[in-house]
């Protein structure tokens, strides 16, 4: 569903946002896509269990856990920082995860950093025995393949398709399955620039650009100017964004329209890849800073 935004901005510049993240309740946008493809190779290798990895306020571990006890997986959640274990009951998403069957092993940043490394997955088959490995963020060669069925013949209208970026899945399967007239524009929500590498594994095309001064100081940064419009967006929009990851697109491409970055008469599409279980946690960090919380549609 593509949802026009009603404002008038210069050089007869119209945007309008894709709104992934009404696919499901619980296993919303991106993560939906990514999910896909890999559920249902786990299904035919028989494997009865989930692994895969995530920090404190994964949308990513949400999607997993609750996606696993719809279509009848155990679910394991390896998670960066092994001071949570005792601090499920203060944490909306692992409580969200473990409350959908999600079974928890907590381990020290240090060690979380080898989660790619052979010796560590032998030492958790060794532990946990057989299950399908879903990485970090969910991108893979099956992930990519998902993302790559968000864009539709509705979207041929569109010069400019632009997605938040986090692990690269998204943006590659977007970047697939575009058409030339169509330009893709990641929105990096981390600092560096290892991003370009990472989708070069998965694209297939050089109609991508990532925009990399938008990330508000790093993953899960955020500051009084994006909760404000963050705020100021669902109020005038009635469409909530997640501050990790599509507040700070959104953000980036209606200054660039402000900063005449776009051609005049450019069709904008926004993709809106869900991440708002994440509000929540935000909101708690937010409190704790003083700073004022960000509204949902609640």
């Amino acid at each position: 569903m593509n949802q026009q935004i009603h404002i008038n901005f210069p050089n007869n510049i119209s945007v309008a946002i894709k709104r992934e993240d009404l696919i499901h309740p619980f296993v919303s946008g991106n993560k939906f896509r990514k999910l896909k493809y890999n559920l249902l190779q786990a299904k035919a290798e028989n494997k009865e269990t989930i692994l895969t990895f995530g920090g404190a306020f994964s949308n990513h571990i949400a999607a997993v856990a609750y996606a696993g006890k719809e279509q009848g997986f155990k679910t394991i959640g390896i998670i960066r920082g092994d001071e949570l274990f005792d601090k499920i009951d203060e944490n909306p998403t692992l409580k969200f995860a473990q409350e959908n069957g999600m079974k928890f092993e907590f381990v020290s940043r240090e060690d979380y950093r080898n989660k790619s490394e052979s010796y560590f997955l032998e030492k958790l088959k060794e532990q946990f025995g057989d299950f399908y490995l879903v990485p970090e963020g969910g991108t893979n060669e099956l992930a990519v393949k998902g993302c790559e069925e968000i864009l539709t013949d509705e979207d041929a209208v569109f010069n400019y398709v632009c997605c938040a970026v986090g692990t690269g899945g998204t943006i590659s399967g977007l970047i697939n399955s575009a058409l030339p007239n169509q330009k893709i524009l990641g929105f990096p929500v981390l600092k560096g620039d290892f991003l370009n590498d990472e989708i070069r594994i998965f694209a297939k095309k050089d109609n991508w650009n990532l925009i990399s001064d938008y990330h508000f100081g790093g993953y899960g940064k955020i500051n009084l100017e994006l909760i404000e419009f963050i705020n100021a967006f669902l109020e005038e929009n009635k469409v909530p964004l997640d501050p990790i990851y599509t507040g700070k697109m959104f953000f980036g491409v209606i200054d660039l329209i402000h900063k005449n970055y776009f051609p005049a008469n450019s069709k904008i599409l926004l993709i809106h890849t869900g991440g708002l279980q994440g509000i929540d946690g935000m909101n708690i960090k937010l409190k704790q800073k003083k700073l004022p919380i960000l509204k949902n549609n609640d």
